[in-house]
């Protein structure tokens, strides 16, 4: 009797779990101002007034500094017992979270943290609209890496170089052409989507199931199209996407990269030297295209900040260099291959000039190869075969 009363209880309280509305939060004022001030980011630090990152400039809102009591009064209750475990035991956690700004509900990617002693926040501003490939200002082939049936696409760059974003808008460009079931598994959910054409399912780590291993079980059941699975962190992550994109679905994921070309070592350091070939030999025949990406602020009048990006697609020349190990060669093979779509930081920095949307002077600070970019805007092409 006492058992079955006991799990009449536990089922009550998962079904307030999945009922239960968000509680009013002293901190969401702060985060309606970031929204209000249409800036992308907001820091939380003890002894300084809150601050917000503005087409990527820091700057105070408009009040006094937060003390180290205030700072654990607006921030412990922001976290649910998962993620306050987490921050005891790690000293930092991730997670999303959400605050109504005049009707509407907006989602932040929230990093709460520990620094001299003292609990601080970070937190980036997912915008409830996603932009098309016109609207991020990416080239065409873009959205050639979208009508892939199987395969591996990924997205790498520092944190804030607008990886997301640009994934969020390659999904929902298939969203609106394919009848097609996409599920991401995300840490934390950053894009909320609406269905359009396709069927969509997002589950949230630890939210939603209980870790990546268990969340990458359940998801060869549930019948997916397209997978979306975040950043590639570790092996484990590497190799359960890697899978997926073997037995046919078409697999989006993002890196810390510096580069495409680059994007190979990082992904081999995930692993023992030992499995290196294996690996070579699964991204070379798996891999769609890999794209490296900086967001820079843009001249254009209405326009933020446009993403430079390095593109390189898997070719029968890209494939056998990541295949032989020569990853010292892809820079080359990108220039070559303009043609099929390929085209460095150099070609695209070019183009956002000849576009007007950069300046030249914010160009040559992001160049990795200055001459190269003078030449490219003197009209000298290096483009040439023969270089490998």
């Amino acid at each position: 009797m006492a058992s079955t009363e006991q799990s009449a209880g536990n089922v009550e309280q998962v079904m307030e779990r999945f009922l239960q509305k968000k509680e009013e939060l002293e901190v969401d004022k702060i985060f309606r101002a970031l929204v209000k001030l249409e800036g992308s980011d907001l820091h939380l630090k003890v002894g300084r007034p809150p601050i917000v990152r503005v087409d990527g400039t820091l700057r105070d809102l408009n009040r006094g500094p937060i003390e180290r009591e205030e700072m654990v009064r607006l921030l412990f209750p922001m976290m649910d017992k998962r993620n306050q475990k987490i921050f005891e035991e790690e000293g930092g956690a991730d997670f999303a979270y959400t605050v109504d700004v005049d009707g509407e509900t907006w989602r932040f990617r929230v990093n709460m943290l520990t620094q001299l002693g003292n609990i601080g926040l970070v937190a980036r501003r997912i915008s409830n609209w996603i932009p098309d490939f016109r609207g991020l200002h990416l080239p065409p082939v873009m959205e050639t890496l979208c009508h892939f049936d199987q395969g591996m696409v990924l997205l790498a760059g520092v944190t804030g170089s607008g990886k997301s974003t640009t994934i969020a808008s390659m999904l929902n460009y298939i969203n609106s052409i394919y009848r097609k079931h996409i599920l991401t598994l995300e840490d934390p959910i950053e894009f909320v989507y609406k269905e359009d054409k396709c069927l969509i399912n997002q589950r949230e780590v630890g939210q939603d199931v209980k870790d990546f291993e268990i969340a990458m079980k359940h998801a060869v059941r549930e019948d997916p199209d397209i997978i979306l699975v975040g950043e590639m962190r570790d092996e484990e992550t590497f190799m359960t996407a890697i899978h997926a994109a073997e037995t046919g679905h078409l697999v989006f994921g993002t890196v810390h990269a510096s580069s495409a070309s680059t994007t190979i070592g990082r992904i081999l350091d995930l692993f023992s030297e030992e499995m290196h070939g294996a690996i070579r030999s699964a991204i070379a025949f798996n891999m769609k295209g890999i794209v490296a990406q900086k967001l820079l602020p843009s001249i254009r009048e209405g326009v933020g900040r446009v993403p430079t990006c390095e593109i390189m697609t898997f070719t029968p020349m890209i494939t056998k260099l990541v295949l032989e190990g020569h990853d010292a060669k892809l820079p080359d093979a990108i220039r070559i291959g303009a043609e099929e779509g390929m085209q460095d930081f150099t070609m695209s920095l070019k183009k956002l000039i000849d576009d007007e949307l950069i300046d030249r002077e914010t160009a040559f600070k992001v160049a990795p190869n200055r001459d190269a970019l003078k030449m490219a805007i003197k009209g000298i092409n290096v483009s040439t075969p023969g270089i490998i």
